[in-house]
């Protein structure tokens, strides 16, 4: 009795172990997210199939798959994507070593924010494609118009974003700063900064797509090869599978960036400044 009333109490303190779920360690953002592009694909392929979308307009899965196989394997469509992703890298890259410390010196010296804000309002509510005539006149029809596209599509939001981070520093940790007599050098580096990195990480995944945009709007006006071109020119002969697939690699690539820094300003985010 005693050796099973001892044992009893062992498995009363000590339930056994249960196989896990192995979808509990899939985060449920990805989870769900997958559900949904996969059910958009089965409704998107069964709508085709009975006839409620004409697949001369939007293909289907089954047609887009076929053709990225086709072109995928002969090679056609590498260069458009190589060409699409250096606009983009190099645009973008420009936009970032630009914007962040100009950000910093406006945010800094409220004076030349309110000498550059105007600008920096009528080119943020300007669309880039009324702008693109004048950056082809400028730059020519060649691979810089697409950088400078980029760059205009990121540099504004990036700018904005660090403004508005340096503005955000609490007003209780510059006291602090100012009350131990700190340099400004030192209260910008431990005060300032700290709480503009969560504003310019959220500015670069805005502008991150932004970028993408710019790269389509330059390519569907002025090129010979890139993503916007290689969809301009199969819709113009209704080639509907192939204009899907562009379409999706550009989605998809976003997709991508967005998530990457979504995962770098996770990490930041504790230093966000709390809004009472």
């Amino acid at each position: 009795m005693a050796v099973i009333s001892s044992s009893s109490r062992a498995s009363r303190q000590h339930p056994p172990i249960r196989p896990r779920n192995p979808l509990a360690r899939v985060p449920e953002r990805l989870l769900f997210g997958v559900i949904g592009f996969v059910g958009v694909l089965i409704l998107w392929e069964a709508s085709v199939r009975l006839g409620f979308l004409k697949s001369s307009l939007i293909s289907s899965p089954t047609g887009v798959i076929a053709a990225a196989i086709t072109d995928f394997g002969n090679g056609s469509i590498q260069p458009h994507i190589g060409t699409s992703f250096l606009e983009w890298l190099v645009g973008f890259a420009a936009a970032l070593v630009i914007a962040i410390p100009l950000g910093f010196a406006l945010g800094s010296f409220r004076r030349a924010e309110f000498l550059v804000d105007p600008l920096l309002a009528a080119l943020y509510a300007t669309p880039t494609v009324a702008l693109v005539p004048l950056i082809i006149l400028l730059f020519g029809v060649g691979i810089q118009s697409k950088f400078a596209v980029v760059f205009l599509e990121a540099w504004v939001t990036l700018t904005v974003s660090t403004i508005n981070g340096v503005q955000a520093a609490d007003k209780r940790w510059l006291d602090i700063a100012q009350s131990f007599r700190a340099s400004k050098w030192l209260t910008f580096r431990s005060v300032t900064v700290p709480s503009s990195i969560p504003f310019i990480i959220t500015g670069i995944r805005i502008a991150a797509g932004r970028a993408l945009v710019g790269v389509v709007v330059a390519e569907f006006i002025a090129s010979n090869v890139g993503l916007g071109f290689y969809i301009s020119v199969n819709g113009s002969f209704l080639n509907a599978s192939r204009v899907m697939l562009g379409i999706l690699l550009i989605g998809g690539f976003g997709i991508f960036v967005g998530e990457m820094i979504r995962r770098i300003e996770r990490r930041f985010e504790a230093w966000r400044p709390a809004i009472n």
